[in-house]
């Protein structure tokens, strides 16, 4: 058994009355460990595969440690050790080279001169990560035999390189190999059943680089309402007619590494969830948030590399499909952002403003330390297109900078600030979240704007709170007659659009993992006089109430009913209120 073996091994004791070793506590390393060199052997081989199989040979041993009151306490070690791994797997204390490097070792206590000894003599003890022994803690009889079949290894190595070890401590050692050889056969022979397993598994593993990950949505779904809503008040409106529809969305992500730091996602997506949009309800504000439609055809949804270039300092390039909230800028809204687990409405996942742009781009974020970050990001809607008023900076395009501020690990707030501009005919400042006149606030005509965002959230216990406000100052951008003469405005011409929400999440409700929330706001609203009477512009008030509760079946399993209710749709009081229900079930793997 290699001598590396030594460095996963936590030393619990000593030597009973001599100089002659430990035991170590992660001998039990938690089962999991075993699913992982099963599931995903790649990550054994992206760091060093001698540590990984050391630690996937003590997930073997856990499995058949007898069962004892202290099987708990010795996982509870384990999982502290765990925690003094580094990014890449490995323990990030070296071989101690003197007893003085042990904080809670004192020369008072009974069994200081014998860890001296096997710290100095024959460097058979590594201690925590935080440079402590713990030697007050329990140990089996398996723990013991895994430490001293180290310790062997050690002082075999020691009289092959022609080292000195004293006739007493082999006496000492014969009679511990006498008291502990049923043990000690065990380990052997699953050291040798590990072997084999590990090679089975580099002969049969997916790849040594890439994860596969995937999310499949089933939904059931159904909009109610009297009639379809209208932008003005006055406007004949049709019945609201829609069936109830049973859809589906398939995820692959295929997550690659090539420094362990890195990733490279590539998604595969095939869906046809049809959007509760304006074309069915009149208006966008009754949209769920796992909307789209490709047929079921399989496409590109995702594509971007993410790399560190120093310790703060990271970036993603994004080449195709990009959006704001998918970059390194946090929407701070950790609860409701996902489509998959998150809120039921597009609306309800994060603030308008990351929807101000998508496409082809970049994006940044620096650290500032524990409590701060700075992050920004520029995107191409149509970067791939080299015609007029296409391309990475020809034309619709918007760049994005933060500052997202952590005071405490349960607050996060953030400022943000957008600049956009949307050539004629691909106008969208809010990201069809709000009303008719909020998205296309002067129709279809060339249009820029500036956004301002302010989020917060704060988390206690199971509890979190959170909200936004937004707002945007919209400027019609095309100077010529046609827009003069659809409008009545000149270029130049604003328009305000407001937005705002609050909500509430409870997790663990009913059960671990499970969630319990509500969301309440304005959705994107549009004001402004510059206009003639009865132009593009808003004059009620819309309403946003949002509720669903997702419950974790397993790990792999959650099932969300959610509801929608829409007051005063388009912001027009005489529109009917509009219910959007749905049964959202996501398996996840």
């Amino acid at each position: 058994m290699s001598t590396i073996f030594w460095n996963t091994l936590k030393v619990t004791s000593t030597l009973l009355g001599v100089s002659l070793l430990v035991a170590s506590s992660t001998s039990a390393t938690e089962a999991v460990l075993e699913e992982e060199a099963t599931t995903s052997i790649s990550e054994a081989t992206e760091t060093q595969a001698s540590t990984s199989f050391d630690l996937a040979e003590n997930s073997l041993l856990a499995q058949q440690l007898p069962a004892s009151d202290n099987t708990n306490q010795v996982l509870d070690q384990i999982e502290s050790y765990s925690e003094g791994l580094n990014d890449e797997g490995i323990e990030s204390q070296s071989q101690l080279t003197s007893i003085t490097e042990l904080t809670d070792v004192s020369p008072g206590d009974w069994a200081y001169d014998a860890l001296r000894e096997l710290v100095e003599d024959y460097k058979c003890i590594v201690g925590y990560p935080d440079r402590t022994f713990r030697g007050n803690r329990p140990t089996s009889r398996y723990e013991f035999a895994a430490g001293l079949r180290a310790c062997l290894d050690r002082i075999q190595e020691l009289i092959a390189a022609g080292g000195v070890v004293t006739e007493e401590d082999l006496e000492r050692l014969r009679a511990l190999i006498q008291e502990f050889d049923a043990e000690l056969a065990v380990l052997g022979t699953r050291v040798d059943n590990l072997d084999a397993r590990v090679a089975f598994l580099e002969d049969h593993q997916f790849s040594t680089t890439t994860k596969l990950k995937g999310e499949v949505i089933f939904a059931i779904a159904d909009v109610f309402g009297d009639t379809q809503a209208v932008a003005s008040p006055g406007t004949p409106s049709n019945d609201l007619e829609a069936n109830t529809i049973f859809a589906n969305r398939a995820r692959l992500n295929f997550e690659t590494s090539f420094t362990g730091r890195d990733k490279l996602r590539t998604r595969l997506q095939a869906r046809n969830i049809s959007s509760f949009g304006s074309s069915v309800t009149g208006t966008n504000m009754s949209r769920l948030s796992f909307d789209g439609t490709n047929d079921n055809s399989v496409d590109i949804g995702e594509l971007w590399y993410r790399f560190p270039v120093s310790e703060n300092l990271t970036f993603q390039v994004d080449a195709t499909n990009g959006d704001l909230n998918d970059t390194l800028i946090n929407v701070v809204n950790p609860l409701f952002k996902s489509s998959g687990s998150g809120a039921v409405s597009r609306f309800g996942r994060f603030n308008p403003i990351y929807r101000t742009g998508s496409g082809a781009g970049l994006g940044v974020n620096y650290s500032l330390g524990k409590f701060a970050e700075i992050s920004g990001a520029y995107f191409a809607d149509n970067a791939s297109d080299p015609s007029q008023r296409n391309g990475l900076f020809n034309g619709s395009y918007v760049a994005m900078g933060q500052l997202t501020l952590k005071p405490s690990d349960f607050f996060t707030v953030a400022a943000t600030y957008a600049n956009s501009y949307y050539i004629g005919g691909d106008v969208n400042v809010t990201g069809s979240t709000g009303s008719g006149f909020a998205r296309r606030p002067f129709d279809n005509f060339a249009t820029s704007a500036n956004s301002y965002g302010a989020e917060a959230n704060l988390r206690f216990g199971n509890i979190s709170l959170g909200g936004w406000v937004g707002y945007q100052n919209a400027i019609l951008e095309d100077p010529s007659a046609a827009a003069f003469a659809a409008l009545g405005a000149p270029r130049g011409t604003d328009r305000d659009i407001w937005n705002w929400a609050v909500n509430l999440g409870i997790t663990d409700v009913g059960s671990k993992g499970s969630k319990l929330g509500f969301i309440f706001g304005m959705p994107p609203r549009t004001r402004g006089s510059e206009l003639a009477a009865g132009a593009r512009r808003d004059f009620d008030t819309s309403y946003h109430l949002e509720g669903l509760y997702r419950f974790k079946v397993n790990k792999n399993i959650a099932i969300t009913p959610g509801v929608i209710v829409i007051l005063n749709p388009e912001h027009n009081d005489n529109n009917d209120t509009i219910f959007v229900g749905t049964i959202r079930t996501v398996f996840s793997f």
